[in-house]
């Protein structure tokens, strides 16, 4: 089973972080990642203003290639030799941020969460918190002395499509997928072709943008609101899913940071799940 995690290590303000920047045992990653159809280029955004420290974490590019989905956990030495190269090592605080405020972030501290990192936090409303503020940016790449980071693989929190299948068919564990409404239902298309479109028997939607407002998780009030309107048992075990397993790591940070257990992410998620034809999908078409 996945550990509880206390909520109140799970963020840091932009104050903290600024007053912390030269710890030696500080690492700050910039995780930003975007949809093809937003046109940016989250490295080019990076160099072009970061955190002065802050390494690019490449979602896509620190990923296992064989599977043919996107962005799939990497095998465990790939993760060591790239935190190696970024200078994070065993004992090192990560501090994880995105450009957007709270989207792709998540998904490298859920990462480092599944290789064994115990101190991982996220900034508190972003780089945009961080820009609205004044504070400094540097430019270009920044690197770091080279630190060994020794992999401890969490199993509790990555699930396959046989846990996934298994868990529908014993209801020991409810799914909640992060994907719109109109996706979940079906009546909306994929946007990677190939892909069925519906969703999982027996699952549960909970739209990530339910749990986050102006860029920020809401707070504990306004999860729970959020997990009683998806018709959830927040502390019933729980296998968060989405479209290619980005998102599906916002509604684990959510539980999280409702004091409990970080939800397990599908790796695989609608991705995997939608394009083989052997998985059983239930779609609501006019």
């Amino acid at each position: 089973m996945s550990r509880q995690t206390d909520p109140s290590t799970l963020f840091v303000s932009t104050e903290w972080l600024a007053d912390h920047l030269d710890s030696p045992d500080l690492r700050v990653f910039d995780a930003s990642w975007h949809m093809p159809a937003a046109n940016r280029d989250a490295r080019a955004d990076y160099l072009a203003g970061h955190v002065p420290g802050a390494v690019f974490f490449d979602i896509d590019g620190v990923a296992d290639h064989s599977t043919g989905l996107p962005h799939m956990l990497p095998a465990p030495e790939v993760f060591a030799a790239e935190m190696r190269r970024l200078g994070f090592g065993d004992g090192m605080h990560a501090i994880v941020y995105d450009s957007v405020g709270l989207f792709s972030a998540p998904r490298l501290w859920w990462t480092l969460h599944v290789f064994g990192a115990d101190r991982v936090s996220i900034l508190a409303g972003g780089l945009p918190a961080w820009k609205a503020e004044g504070r400094p940016l540097a430019t270009g790449e920044t690197a770091h002395e080279p630190r060994d980071f020794t992999p401890r693989v969490n199993p509790s929190l990555v699930a396959d499509t046989a846990r996934v299948n298994a868990a529908l068919m014993a209801g020991d564990a409810q799914i909640v997928d992060a994907r719109a409404a109109e996706r979940f239902m079906g009546r909306a298309p994929e946007p990677r072709p190939g892909l069925r479109p519906g969703h999982m028997p027996g699952a549960y939607n909970l739209p990530f943008q339910e749990v986050v407002e102006g860029g920020r998780l809401k707070d504990k009030a306004g999860l729970d609101a959020a997990f009683a309107a998806a018709g959830l048992s927040p502390d019933k075990a729980t296998i968060a899913s989405c479209g290619s397993g980005m998102t599906a790591c916002i509604l684990s940070l959510a539980f999280a940071a409702s004091g409990r257990a970080p939800a397990t992410v599908y790796d695989g998620s609608w991705s995997e799940w939608g394009g083989r034809a052997d998985l059983p999908v239930v779609a609501y078409v006019d």
